[in-house]
């Protein structure tokens, strides 16, 4: 992708790519331009800081941060940007990552994060939202959501045709 990037993948760690790839596969599957890179709130503050001072200049409308444990990540850049950040809480070994949805989903009232699901839907549909948030101003954007859900519907149903086969199969015996 050579156009400028809409939307930043920023993460605590590069442990933490194994969520966020989900997030970046829908990005890629709507050829939405984005960046990706690791920036720890702990280990690199100072990265952190020049990042967030410096991610609406780049004309990021969307930022998606993924962190773990303490989760600091998406609160800091939060609290030093105006840019919306998305947080995705990683599914931690310690705590099953209810240590990273709790430390993200409880910042104080004036410094906004909207939080997901921890894990991989959380990665999923952060990448969604960032693409709701972009349709209200971009028609194309929008006709793709449209026709993406419809398929997941289509899908669905097509997976409903085959339990209800197996239902009808199991009743003949």
């Amino acid at each position: 992708m050579t156009q400028k990037p809409l939307i930043s993948l920023i993460m605590g760690s590069h442990s933490d790519y194994e969520t966020l790839k989900n997030a970046e596969a829908i990005l890629i599957e709507f050829s939405i331009p984005y960046e990706i890179q690791v920036i720890s709130a702990h280990r690199t503050p100072e990265l952190m800081f020049e990042y967030a001072k410096q991610v609406k200049e780049k004309g990021i409308k969307i930022i998606i941060a993924g962190a773990g444990g303490a989760a600091h990540l998406p609160g800091m850049v939060s609290a030093l940007t105006t840019v919306p950040v998305l947080a995705v809480p990683i599914q931690s070994k310690a705590l099953n990552g209810m240590d990273s949805l709790l430390s993200i989903v409880q910042m104080p009232g004036g410094i906004p994060t909207a939080t997901f699901a921890i894990g991989n839907a959380g990665a999923t549909n952060s990448a969604l939202f960032a693409l709701q948030i972009l349709a209200i101003e971009d028609r194309e954007i929008s006709l793709a959501l449209i026709k993406w859900r419809k398929n997941r519907a289509q899908l669905a149903l097509e997976g409903n045709k085959i339990v209800q086969e197996n239902l009808k199969n199991a009743q003949l015996k």
